[in-house]
């Protein structure tokens, strides 16, 4: 919804917000749709390279619905469901041990949602069954878990950390009050401080806190503090999130009740859009204490462990997504459950899930194929905006041919100053990464662009 009239070359797209979407897959779910023929999961999984997946178990609860929030997610269901969804990933899991066949994962994540508003039984019950069936070595995967203050308890932590998760993400957003009324998002920094020291006592390797920035009534100088709170917890990781208000979400509703033709800049902020001298100002801060930007979002500190996990690649190793809402990816097919942000439709379709027999699972019902042209610019837009960049040696080992012939638009980003001069791969500079939620949505295709915007959705 925020530019669906927006220009296609680079340039022209820069003149409006640098905001325009975060290109966090390729392509976006709301492009999938019902596939015309279901997919025999079996004869797809059969023609891919099984040796390093990434195994992620999407759950779709939590304590409340934040104000900015548009993930597949409802708020405070009722235990009866969050019980028989828990048997239902079981059962998936059991299935797809038959349908994979031979394989070996390199990744696990439990993500949301929230998965740590499920009780430690719960937890424990899922990642028994990420062991014992689909036969994942938690102690040796790189294996992490969402979770909100407000659902961090000794208990959930101590059944994590023993099964062998070693990274917690929590999202905090923000330590300033007044920003978190703005993204109504009640949270109090007592219970942030409580969450963190049960995380620190389990001893997860990696505490990644998320924050973010353009909220309403925020400044340099509160975000600055709000980031030097947050350091001072020492996170292996930080992330940095630029607000987007979307439409159905909270904040959108509040902006459609304001009478507002677009939700950017933010609708809220009565200075304007702020977000990019705030994220210059964040990033130079994190910068000078050590901390290593590696997208425009992630920073990782110096005293983060190194990864000595299987390799995954990300641009061209598979995902195999339980649960709803959750994705899989194939090189020629990605697919999930349908996705929906409104709590009526989000409901009905976890109803439908819920009600699957075994053989439903056996079939991939709803997705988006991917032919050479889908898959080429998968890769480049995956590659490019995450450190270290675009490799041309590399997509030519995958893809046969030129990246700059098969993607002509990559010229413009030397054109317009956006890569760092000198290197043999093709690697955003500072202006580049701030950009960065530009440059996804310019790469996309004509065909994506078009199907997410029948969606109500711009890429």
């Amino acid at each position: 919804m925020n530019h669906p009239a927006t220009p296609g070359t680079l340039a022209q797209r820069m003149r409006h917000t640098p905001y325009q979407a975060y290109s966090y897959s390729y392509p976006h779910k709301a492009a999938y749709r019902a596939l015309a023929v279901p997919a025999s999961l079996k004869d797809l999984w059969a023609g891919q390279d099984r040796s390093a997946l990434f195994a992620y178990i999407h759950i779709p609860f939590c304590e409340m619905r934040c104000g900015f929030c548009n993930l597949f997610a409802m708020a405070r269901p009722q235990p009866d469901m969050v019980e028989r969804y828990v048997a239902q990933v079981v059962q998936q899991m059991r299935v797809l041990d038959k349908v994979l066949g031979e394989r070996r994962f390199a990744r696990f994540a439990l993500g949301g949602g929230t998965p740590t508003f499920l009780s430690a039984a719960q937890l424990q019950t899922l990642l028994d069954g990420a062991r014992d069936i689909l036969g994942i070595d938690l102690q040796t995967t790189p294996a992490g878990i969402e979770a909100s203050p407000e659902t961090v308890t000794p208990e959930r932590m101590a059944v994590c950390r023993s099964m062998g998760i070693d990274r917690v993400s929590l999202g905090i957003q923000s330590f300033a009050a007044g920003e978190m009324r703005s993204l109504a998002r009640p949270q109090q920094n007592e219970v942030v401080t409580r969450a963190i020291g049960y995380i620190r006592d389990a001893g997860f390797p990696t505490l990644n806190l998320d924050l973010i920035y353009g909220i309403g009534g925020q400044t340099v100088e509160s975000l600055l503090a709000s980031i030097d709170s947050a350091l001072a917890f020492r996170p292996e990781e930080l992330y940095l999130y630029p607000l987007y208000v979307r439409q159905h979400t909270g904040l959108g509703k509040i902006a459609n009740r304001k009478g507002a033709a677009s939700f950017d800049p933010i609708v809220l902020n009565q200075e304007g859009d702020s977000r990019m001298q705030l994220y210059e100002a964040a990033r130079d801060h994190l910068r000078a204490r050590g901390y290593v930007q590696v997208s425009m979002r992630m920073f990782r500190a110096p005293h983060a462990p190194d990864d000595t996990g299987p390799s995954y690649c990300c641009q061209n190793d598979g995902m195999v997504g339980l649960g709803t809402g959750a994705r899989s990816y194939t090189r020629d097919l990605h697919y999930s459950t349908d996705y929906a942000v409104g709590r009526a439709d989000t409901i009905g379709i976890i109803d439908s899930y819920l009600a699957l027999d075994a053989d439903s699972f056996t079939h991939a019902h709803h997705g988006f194929a991917l032919g050479q042209d889908e898959q080429r610019r998968r890769y480049v837009i995956q590659s490019l905006l995450t450190d270290p960049g675009l490799d041309p040696a590399a997509y030519t080992q995958r893809f046969g041919g030129d990246c700059m012939h098969d993607l002509p638009q990559l010229h413009e980003l030397g054109e317009l100053g956006l890569l760092e001069e000198g290197s043999a791969i093709l690697r955003l500079n500072d202006r580049g990464y701030g950009y960065a939620d530009t440059i996804g949505p310019w790469l996309a295709s004509e065909d994506v662009r078009l199907l997410m915007a029948d969606g109500g959705t711009t890429c």
